[in-house]
């Protein structure tokens, strides 16, 4: 039923734009996708279309589509690696300003770092599980102990130390 609408409804637009031959034989369409006030089937007319006329030889050959393969995006390039403790901090910290200005928010990947610059972006693997995220240094931290790396409550959850607290990491550094 929608097949036919649609066709009677296209052969009206291509007739009115003249690219079909004006339409001679009606065709009834009705059924509950007509929202007309009557129940009365509406008439559309329908015509075959001519043969369409034969395709003329190409006068020159035409080379097939040339397919390029995907190209992926560069590796960043690693600026230092270092290993140590990493530990995350979270729920009574949101809302408050990083040291960076930013508002502290949960599920972030974002980190504290005690001297790498601002915005510097770090893969941070968990040697204990093998995942890793990459981070954006935002805050300055962690203050306590040999730990090197402060994560926020996303990348915490991201490499599984949420529920532990501390975990051994490698930080790469990227470029």
């Amino acid at each position: 039923m929608r097949r036919s609408l649609f066709l009677g409804a296209s052969a009206l637009t291509l007739s009115a734009t003249s690219l079909v031959p004006a339409l001679s034989e009606p065709v009834s369409v009705q059924g509950p996708l007509l929202a007309s006030a009557s129940s009365a089937p509406i008439q559309v007319a329908v015509r075959e279309l001519d043969a369409a006329p034969a395709a003329e030889p190409l006068s020159q050959p035409v080379a097939p589509p040339v397919r390029l393969a995907p190209v992926p995006a560069p590796a960043p390039r690693i600026a230092s690696v270092s290993q140590g403790t990493a530990s995350w901090y979270g729920p009574g910290f949101f809302g408050n300003r990083t040291a960076n200005g930013e508002v502290f928010r949960p599920g972030t990947l974002t980190a504290a770092h005690r001297t790498l610059p601002f915005g510097t972006r770090v893969r941070v693997t968990n040697l204990n599980n093998g995942r890793s995220t990459i981070v954006r240094i935002n805050d300055r931290g962690p203050f306590h102990g040999s730990r090197v790396i402060d994560l926020a409550h996303g990348a915490a959850h991201a490499l599984g130390v949420a529920s532990s607290g501390l975990a051994p990491v490698r930080l790469e550094v990227l470029r």
